[in-house]
């Protein structure tokens, strides 16, 4: 039987790993290629419990279920009694849980996780190479090579069935180690005992200018001659700014042409007036880079430590299949983005003005 292939845009509201920093309280974007398989092995009092955790409240995890309000509270209340502990504390503007309640929802977390895995073991027995992948990127990706990713995977493995969600750093690390995401491809994830990375490309330290700004025609540039120019700055929720803050804090001293903003899109449309420049990676701005409505100039400073690109997952988890496959398309399509980034540079480098 022919595979069947969906796609759509759902906003959803932040899971719990994702409510720190700047899009606390905001929507994150979704992106849904393909279902999961169908009935769920999980108790449907677990299933209620582990999305309301997610959503916040009742009605926003009723909204995600396509389920009646009253059911989701009725299956909670009757949990609750069974168990004969509370696992939500009922707060005005939603509800949060107790330890109880976190005991639970990591249970039917890993139950979850087991159920997918022993699905994937099942198709793969029958020889039916399918499954779902859960991905954290983040949101400089979705303009550069995320869409194509995509496209290229829905084409070459058209059972695998797909959700990505954009998040930081921090809240990617997170969410592979709750077990919310299979795979993340983040800025600066730190290798640890429990993460384990599948691919990294280091990304040097550097500025994006239009192309008639003063700075587009030098080879490299030191932070201090970018600061003689007023500069459009990421948030402190993005590890550059926190990096950038901790080495050099004279950065952010009287520039009061200064703009600070948790928006990559709006930094790159103030870069390409001409009039501002942006500290940050080549990957970061890709499309423009392509296109040649923005110049990258390496930062020359020493000790200005390059970006890292990494496609990770939970160490304590085995590798599936479908995982890493996704993993391998997801990797070399960051390493030909960068290769047509840099490919493009070296075939229209700067016209280096002489000085006296």
């Amino acid at each position: 039987m022919a595979s069947r292939v969906m796609w759509g845009w759902h906003i959803l509201r932040s899971p719990n790993h994702c409510r720190p920093s700047a899009i606390k309280q905001q929507s994150i974007l979704k992106i849904s290629m393909g279902a999961p398989m169908g009935r769920s092995l999980i108790p449907t009092a677990l299933r209620y419990v582990d999305q309301v955790a997610r959503s916040g409240s009742i009605q926003r995890a009723a909204r995600e279920l396509n389920v009646a309000a009253s059911a989701i509270n009725r299956q909670l209340l009757r949990l609750e009694e069974e168990l004969g502990v509370p696992l939500f504390e009922r707060m005005p503007r939603g509800m949060r849980l107790t330890s109880s309640g976190d005991a639970i929802v990591s249970m039917a977390r890993r139950w979850r996780n087991d159920e997918r895995r022993a699905s994937e073991d099942i198709r793969k027995l029958q020889g039916v190479h399918q499954g779902h992948v859960r991905l954290v990127a983040m949101g400089s990706h979705v303009d550069g090579f995320l869409s194509a990713w995509i496209t290229d995977l829905a084409a070459v493995h058209p059972n695998i069935s797909l959700s990505v969600e954009i998040c930081n750093t921090d809240e990617a690390s997170a969410a592979l180690l709750d077990g919310t995401a299979d795979l993340a491809a983040a800025f600066n994830l730190s290798p640890g005992r429990h993460l384990h990375v599948l691919w990294e490309s280091e990304l040097p330290l550097g500025c994006i200018v239009a192309p008639d700004h003063p700075l587009a025609n030098e080879a490299s540039v030191s932070l201090q001659e970018i600061c003689a120019y007023p500069v459009a700055l990421q948030s402190k929720s993005l590890f550059i700014r926190r990096y950038l803050e901790s080495h050099y804090s004279w950065l952010f001293g009287d520039n009061q042409n200064r703009i600070e903003t948790n928006s990559l899109p709006l930094i790159k449309k103030l870069a390409r007036t001409g009039r501002y420049v942006s500290v940050t990676s080549e990957l970061d701005a890709a499309p423009e880079l392509l296109d040649g409505c923005l110049r990258f100039v390496p930062v020359r400073d020493q000790g200005a430590e390059p970006q890292v690109i990494r496609v990770a997952i939970d160490a304590r988890k085995p590798l599936s299949p479908i995982v890493k496959v996704t993993a391998e398309t997801l990797s070399e399509s960051i390493r030909l983005c960068l290769e047509q980034v840099r490919g493009r540079a070296q075939r229209h480098p700067p016209a280096i003005a002489v000085k006296d």
